[in-house]
């Protein structure tokens, strides 16, 4: 019987894309890790993080190892069929099957492409710094696919009650598109963001013909979800993506 358990995306991605997010529930690790870490840059135990992947992969049915990159909070988006030994980016993209791509995440938004027709998918790691970098454009760039023809799912990350940011945060979205003022309430000096609704504006400007979300805040259920904001010491959830 599995001891993981995962929310699967509620988009209308064709049969042959397949993807879910990791909850917390049923890895090896302890204390603030917790159980299913599946992060190996965070502290945890090496020997753990692997057993969480291997559990993950063996639970899950996945056709291969996932391609982990190291995120740096940037735009480069590695293209996994071209072999590139180098995987520190902050974005996927594959057209074969069996290969998938996974973003670590604990508040920062997984955000998962694919085109209508199950051809290109792709998977980004969207905080705030990337996401007003341009991370998301660079992705729906990378799968050379017209944005109208693709879908996107915006998985879980921390909600607008609990994302409190400085003012330069706000200027970092505005800069580029002053209509991101509506994604920042003031409070006390600060603002509270709303990473979600950032991310959905990103995607409509381009042109996406379909974005769904997980309407689901990390932060507010430690029970289920890692929340770096809410935690500090913590693990990651992997959003993974492949098409079978």
């Amino acid at each position: 019987m599995s001891t993981l358990s995962w929310l699967r995306p509620d988009w209308p991605a064709p049969p042959s894309v397949q993807a879910l997010f990791a909850l917390r529930a049923g890895g090896v690790s302890a204390g603030a890790f917790a159980a299913l870490n599946l992060g190996d840059h965070v502290g945890d135990a090496a020997a753990h993080v692997r057993e969480n992947r291997r559990r993950l992969r063996q639970e899950a049915g996945l056709p291969s190892e996932p391609r982990w990159l190291r995120q740096v909070h940037g735009t480069r988006v590695a293209d996994l069929d071209a072999q590139e030994p180098d995987l520190t980016a902050d974005a996927a993209v594959t057209r074969r099957r069996g290969v998938v791509c996974a973003i670590l995440t604990a508040d920062c938004l997984p955000v998962l492409l694919a085109d209508a027709q199950g051809e290109c998918i792709a998977a980004a790691h969207a905080g705030w710094r990337g996401l007003a970098a341009g991370v998301l454009e660079a992705a729906v760039a990378a799968m050379a696919v017209s944005p109208a023809n693709l879908l996107a799912w915006i998985g879980p990350g921390i909600g607008p009650r609990h994302f409190e940011v400085g003012p330069e945060v706000r200027e970092a979205f505005m800069a580029a598109d002053k209509g991101a003022a509506a994604s920042f309430v003031p409070r006390s000096g600060k603002f509270l963001a709303d990473l979600p609704l950032l991310a959905r504006r990103r995607l409509a400007v381009l042109g996406v013909g379909r974005i769904d979300a997980a309407q689901t805040c990390t932060y507010a259920d430690p029970r289920r979800f890692f929340s770096h904001r809410r935690d500090g010491r913590c693990g990651r959830h992997a959003t993974l993506i492949w098409k079978v």
